[in-house]
Parts: C-alpha cells; structure tokens; sequence
C-alpha cells in the first residue's frame, strides 16, 4: 500500500501556472505507474496524464502542450507543471499510483482558475 499527498494547489489567474507535487510513501514508489487525474463539480473524474515506471507519459488532448508530468524517484514524488491555466481547468486535482495489483489515490489538491 503507498500513501499519497497531494499539495502545490491553489487560485491562479486564467494564463497562469501552477506545480502540483504529489509525495508517496510506504511503498516502492518505482514500481508504480503515477497519474493525475481531475474531477470538476458535476463531472466525472478524468485522466490528465500518466507516467510509466520506465518515464514514458501519455496526456489527454486538454493537457497536451500545456501540461508536463514528471517523477522523481529518488524523492518518491511526482509533478504536475500546468501553464497557460484556463477557467476549464478548475478541479480537485488528484495523484494515482498503479500497479497491476494494486490501485492507490490521495486526498486531491483544488486547484481554481478564474480572474
């Protein structure tokens, strides 16, 4: 079982950028697939974009070429950097860790774009 914490969420004008860190422990955080996913009011939670074990990354079309996920092995952490934010982008934004047994979510960090 790996424990996540999401942080780096918050209020950000629409052109703005936000990094959202989401820290695992008690667990071997290389063996996980880590995602982000977001859930806006009245949505269903989607995929933003997910990294492999091995570093390769997949995007929904909404991120691609504004969003950058990243991981960190050695500090047991992955990113989301999110420029050019947009008013659509507002959700509680949440990390996932995957592995073919195992299936794990944190707490989700809001993250709200609006002037």
């Amino acid at each position: 079982q790996v424990q996540l914490v999401e942080s780096g969420g918050g209020l950000v004008q629409p052109g703005g950028s936000l990094r959202l860190s989401c820290a695992a422990s008690g667990s071997i955080f290389s063996f996980y697939s880590m995602g982000w996913y977001r859930q806006a009011p009245g949505k269903q939670r989607e995929l933003v974009a997910r990294i492999t074990t091995t570093g390769s990354t997949n995007y929904a079309d909404s991120a691609k070429g504004r969003f950058t996920i990243s991981r960190d092995n050695a500090k047991n952490t992955v990113y989301l950097q999110m420029n050019n934010l947009k008013p659509e982008d507002t959700a509680v934004y949440y990390c996932n860790a995957a592995k073919p047994t195992a299936i794990n979510w944190g707490q989700g960090t809001q993250v709200t774009v609006s002037s």
